[in-house]
């Protein structure tokens, strides 16, 4: 006689699903690969607004040393916090992409809106605004193909024997 009455445990249940497998050195390849090409867009942005259209870029608060190379430093570090993001996304949540792309897309938002809420010419701040979105777009997108490969490359690798 069975103690536990109720349903039993079946073996023909279907097999769990597998963990999601992603290639890290691709991804943080691509990561890293995405830092220099935001920290890039940055140096363009900042040559055109302020040399072609001589309107100054606004900064956050705190820039105390050359602007490029702030403004850089901090586009190359949100692309190596949004392939973070991406990791921890892609090895613990269903639908990953969809989440990554809102996230980013928001944090994108954010940071096009923040030279309005500072001192300066509309000029500065709109042109500020389009150097943050471009570099917000070029990220997401980047990453967004990043991912792709990195979980392509992992379900095609053969185990090493």
């Amino acid at each position: 006689m069975d103690p536990y009455p109720g349903p039993q445990p079946s073996s023909h249940l279907p097999p769990a699903p597998k963990p999601p497998v992603v290639d890290a050195k691709t991804l943080w390849a691509g990561g890293c690969a995405a830092a220099v090409v935001a920290a890039l867009i940055v140096v363009l942005g900042l040559l055109v607004v302020r040399g072609l259209l001589d309107t100054p870029v606004i900064s956050p608060l705190g820039t105390n040393y050359s602007q490029a190379a702030t403004l850089a430093g901090y586009a190359a570090a949100a692309a190596l916090v949004a392939t973070a993001l991406l990791h921890l996304l892609l090895v613990s949540t269903p639908t990953a992409m969809s989440f990554f792309n809102w996230i980013c897309t928001l944090a994108t938002i954010i940071a096009a809106v923040l030279p309005f809420a500072q001192y300066g010419s509309t000029a500065s701040k709109v042109a500020s605004a389009i150097v943050y979105l471009i570099v917000g777009f070029a990220i997401t997108s980047l990453l967004d193909g990043v991912a792709t490969s990195a979980r392509r490359k992992a379900a095609t690798r053969q185990p090493r024997r």
